[in-house]
């Protein structure tokens, strides 16, 4: 199986054969890589949320200068807790759909998150990933409707496609999860039921630890390390799919290999993260299947690698690779992927 990546411009990532389907880089996977595990899979389950409990010890004990260590190391174990729901939610953690409700709803619950209104829409993302006007992660504006946003909407835009992007995951979790009436009437019951499991918890979780704690303490021990699963969670996305030479298609020639398999990233963050966070970073086979299990993506990715190693595409977490993100990849240009804000102005001037 080969292809030819197009590099018109120097930043595009493209396939120009149309024969390669995504059915076709799945049938190149091992079997193996689909295999459930469900040692695997509560042992992971179990360690993650001994991590957290570790976390917490870390919290209650650290003198103040420390509590910061604490609050990352805790914020990021419980970003392994959405991982173990996100499994769940792709029903890749268990083969009984029951069990993965309730671990998805579990594991999530601390966070907020309603699960299957979050489920629902992130398949809906891995069916039109990067998707121009269609996919509800991370797409860009292009310029015009950029220009026609209300002013405050536009400048959270700026800030979150910016140096804020690590706030970008609290706005799409604020603004998608708790409508039921956008869900299909197929759904309502479930997306119900997932709201109303998060308002209790918080009804009762917050309230009590605010009277044995008081405000300090829920800000300490809840707020603090959800913010940084946000970091995370926020940072884990866009990097997913998002750099100066990964292109959103129009509809009507988005295909769907190219969107899985180039159009997804694999980036390398420091181990710790990575084991706290069951390989979330191990990205592109994820895309081009859902149903392989968290614990065998590596085996996948380097499936991937002897297969399609051209198309394979892997980044660093550092600084410069958000800055690219932050200063380049702000509205969608037909022709150069991304255009800034800043050179969208200077061509307004002109």
């Amino acid at each position: 199986m080969t292809a030819s990546l197009v590099k018109s411009d120097p930043q595009l990532r493209t396939l120009t054969d149309p024969d390669i389907t995504l059915q076709d880089v799945i049938k190149s996977l091992p079997k193996e890589c689909f295999k459930q595990n469900a040692v695997k899979a509560w042992t992971g389950a179990i360690i993650n949320v001994l991590m957290v409990a570790l976390g917490y010890v870390a919290i209650v004990n650290s003198p103040w200068y420390l509590l910061p260590l604490a609050w990352i190391f805790t914020g990021t174990a419980l970003t392994g807790f959405f991982v173990i729901g996100h499994d769940a939610g792709h029903r890749s953690f268990a083969k009984k759909r029951w069990v993965n409700d309730v671990v998805g709803h579990l594991f999530m619950m601390p966070l907020i998150y309603p699960f299957h209104c979050w489920r629902i829409l992130h398949n809906f993302h891995h069916t039109h990933t990067n998707e121009l006007d269609v996919d509800n992660a991370w797409r860009p504006f292009d310029g015009a409707e950029y220009e026609s946003l209300d002013p405050v909407i536009r400048t959270v835009y700026e800030l979150i496609r910016g140096y804020f992007w690590w706030v970008g995951s609290i706005v799409h979790w604020a603004n998608l999860h708790f409508n039921w009436t956008t869900f299909d009437e197929k759904d309502k019951g479930d997306v119900k039921l997932s709201i109303g499991v998060v308002v209790v918890f918080a009804a009762i979780a917050f309230p009590t630890l605010i009277y044995f704690t008081g405000i300090w303490g829920f800000v300490k021990f809840w707020l603090i390390p959800w913010m940084v699963y946000h970091f995370w969670m926020s940072t884990f996305t866009i990097v997913h799919h998002t750099a100066s030479d990964i292109p959103f298609q129009p509809t009507e020639v988005w295909n769907a290999a190219e969107a899985q398999l180039v159009g997804s990233v694999h980036c390398k963050y420091p181990g710790w993260v990575e084991f706290l966070c069951h390989d979330i970073n191990v990205h592109i086979p994820h895309h081009v299947s859902t149903a392989i299990p968290s614990y065998n993506l590596r085996m996948a990715h380097q499936s991937l690698k002897d297969n399609w190693g051209q198309y394979v595409y892997e980044r660093e977490f550092n600084w410069a690779l958000m800055k690219e993100i932050s200063e380049e990849c702000h509205l969608y240009d037909s022709e150069k992927a991304y255009r800034s804000f800043k050179d969208h102005r200077a061509a307004k001037r002109d």
